[in-house]
């Protein structure tokens, strides 16, 4: 299995990377790529630009790192209350060249934040609207107050309820 992961956030020090490459470790998969989305920078969306300039190289090179995972692993960092404005961006290119973004690919989508809200709205918005973009939503899982829960110097989740959580969650990828 080739599990491809990214943090939804273009943060060099993004919680949301760390957490979501300590997942990635978890799963049992032949080849594991952890994506930068830094490496997919382009112009904001808009039709105007679509029209005048056509689709970003950037947008087809991370639609076709969908298509060859066999599954897709993803940290939602939250920006008041909503995606990152980097995410966004490239899902809104992506989706134009096909408006079935995540190609049936099974998907876990995870959130943490510094608070006890742990990103969750942003899941929750993730979640709802994965179905219609063709995500094959195996589950979520939400970490709230980041710090109190993941011992960065370690790079891993040190509380014990919500690792065995996560570990239950990345297996059904093998599945």
């Amino acid at each position: 299995m080739k599990l491809l992961a990214f943090a939804a956030t273009n943060s060099q020090q993004s919680i949301n990377r760390a957490l979501v490459t300590y997942a990635a470790s978890q799963v049992n998969a032949d080849e594991v790529e952890i994506l930068d989305l830094n490496d997919f920078e382009m112009a904001i969306y808009s039709i105007d630009r679509e029209n005048t300039s056509g689709i970003p190289e950037q947008a087809q090179l991370f639609f076709d790192k969908i298509s060859q995972a066999d599954a897709v692993l993803i940290s939602f960092a939250e920006h008041n209350g909503t995606y990152t404005a980097a995410y966004k961006n490239i899902f809104d290119w992506a989706s134009r060249i096909n408006q079935k973004f995540y190609q049936q690919k099974p998907v876990i989508m995870l959130a943490t934040s510094p608070g006890p809200g742990g990103a969750k709205n942003v899941l929750d918005t993730a979640v709802t609207s994965a179905p219609f973009f063709d995500a094959n939503v195996v589950g979520s899982l939400s970490i709230p107050s980041f710090y109190e829960n993941f011992d960065l110097e370690k790079q891993t989740l040190i509380n014990e309820e919500l690792n065995s959580q996560l570990i239950s969650l990345v297996t059904k990828l093998n599945q």
